[in-house]
């Protein structure tokens, strides 16, 4: 799926083999562990598929699922259990949820654990779920439907501080377990709404009131608050998946898409074949703020960042309205973009990276609107104010226009397009060297038709930062040619590789 790529911070060797080689001997190049690594899984994989297929090697410990790399860590009890998986795998086909997958030793002893939950045994019964990619909105409604068919939900917390993440207290820890492993990996919708799912450090959530954001399904009696009274725009695409059922959207989205060898298959008695989501609402999100169009962005570096490269970055996660420079406190910006929900996107995908030195913290302004109150003269000349409402540059102005972005974390690896023939590996190289940035090391051009106006392809960096900077740079220069009527814009996105 061009939507999907993992947001995980553990580091592997690369893999010395490639499906369809002999894994023979080359996979005891890595000493053995009884962590084991696990390519080429089909896109609705979810944790107790692999547990089905390969618990026959011995007891399974630990599953991190690395859903957008379509791999997955498999920590076994023993590094004998762990060398029957991978020499298994080395002489004949081991199928996963139907389809084969291949193996080798992790470089890791030990899969880290996020929270200290360290595993099942903990006798936690509440679950952690990062929503990755959250296109539509997440709701204590969605995350009901969703969980409680297997396994009797009690209480529900949404929060965003690091994008869109949620609570889910269940009603055993073996409906926990349970939920883990059907759900660990799957989309809500097909594409998007991924859920990374680990044990909380909580156990037990403290809940009161029930909304949008929470909810105590053990005391139906707590009355939902006022609602605050936030602008209120439409979200890109509609206030509900299935106002686009027409265009791609909506019923073309299963709920779920779990694949039929799974333990816990959800079955249309169930579940179904779509969530219905409550209209977006200005209530109180659970960190205190009322929902936002507007993000804060600080830590930006003062003589390299400005409107138009705040614009060149942001605009990969939804229109983007205004920017504005605060003169109060320097390093920081607010921006407003189309809705409240691609805030939330520019939050999960942007909080922390790193830029020109610099690590940005994106989060939601307490301000509803951007006033151009106050301008003044950056570092560089430019305005500290600039309104991008008009421009053309802007990629979610229709629902067709949004359905073909790639919406990608930051990687090392650029996409570009609407290119004219004629630029050359050597040109963007040049490029990158007249702006002060970093340049790539690997370069890939797609085959374009012959009747094509335009090239496209793949620029790899040395690393995720480096990218990210040229990027915020060279996202809409424009490429003039000689005898040229109009200049090239050339674009940029990252890509779903994440190497060439």
């Amino acid at each position: 799926s061009g939507l999907r790529r993992s947001s995980e911070k553990i580091r592997e060797q690369p893999s010395i083999l490639t499906p369809g080689h002999d894994n023979g001997e080359d996979s005891h190049l890595i000493s053995p562990s009884p962590v084991v690594h696990v390519r080429g899984l089909c896109e609705a994989v979810v944790e107790a598929d692999l547990i089905d297929a390969l618990k026959k090697f011995g007891p399974i410990c630990y599953v991190m699922m690395m859903p957008f790399k379509r791999q997955a860590l498999v920590e076994f009890s023993s590094v004998e259990s762990a060398d029957r998986c991978v020499s298994c795998g080395a002489k004949e086909p081991v199928y996963i949820a139907g389809q084969q997958a291949y193996f080798n030793y992790s470089t890791s002893k030990r899969i880290t654990r996020p929270t200290n939950a360290d595993n099942p045994n903990s006798g936690n019964k509440v679950l952690l779920l990062s929503i990755q990619n959250p296109l539509y909105p997440i709701t204590t409604d969605v995350l009901y439907t969703v969980c409680n068919p297997i396994g009797s939900v009690l209480r529900i917390v949404i929060f965003k501080r690091n994008g869109i993440q949620a609570m889910v207290e269940f009603e055993s820890v073996q409906c926990a377990q349970k939920a883990k492993a059907a759900l660990n990996g799957a989309d809500i919708y097909a594409g998007c709404c991924t859920l990374k799912i680990e044990y909380a450090r909580p156990t037990r959530l403290n809940v009161i009131k029930n909304d949008n954001e929470s909810w105590d399904y053990t005391k139906p009696y707590l009355v939902r608050r006022e609602r605050g009274k936030g602008r209120q725009k439409q979200a890109i695409l509609g206030e509900h998946p299935s106002a686009y059922a027409d265009n791609g959207y909506g019923l073309a989205c299963p709920l779920l898409p779990l694949t039929s060898n799974s333990r816990y298959k959800l079955t249309s008695v169930d579940v179904p074949d779509m969530v219905s989501y409550p209209l977006p609402q200005s209530s109180p999100s659970y960190s205190g703020h009322a929902p936002s169009s507007v993000a804060m962005v600080s830590g930006l570096h003062p003589s390299k960042m400005n409107c138009t490269r705040i614009f060149n970055l942001f605009c990969l996660y939804g229109n983007i309205e205004k920017v504005k420079f605060m003169k109060s406190v320097p390093g920081t910006a607010l921006v407003e973009m189309g809705d409240e929900y691609a805030v939330d996107r520019a939050i999960t995908h942007l909080n922390s990276i790193k830029l020109f030195g610099k690590r940005l913290n994106v989060c939601v302004s307490k301000q509803h609107a951007v006033i151009p109150s106050q301008v003044f003269e950056l570092e560089d000349g430019s305005s500290s104010y600039k309104d991008f409402a008009m421009t053309r540059n802007n990629r979610f102005s229709s629902a067709g226009q949004a359905s073909k972005n790639i919406i990608q974390p930051p990687s090392a690896v650029l996409h570009y397009y609407n290119v004219p023939p004629c630029i050359s590996q050597d040109q963007l190289l040049k490029l990158c060297r007249e702006h002060d940035v970093p340049g790539f090391i690997k370069f890939k051009m797609f085959d374009a038709k012959p009747s094509s106006k335009t090239i496209s392809g793949l620029l790899e960096f040395d690393s995720k930062t480096e990218a990210v900077e040229a990027l915020t740079v060279l996202n809409h220069y424009q490429i003039r040619i000689p005898n040229g009527s109009n200049p090239y814009t050339l674009k940029l996105c990252f890509s779903t590789s994440s190497h060439l």
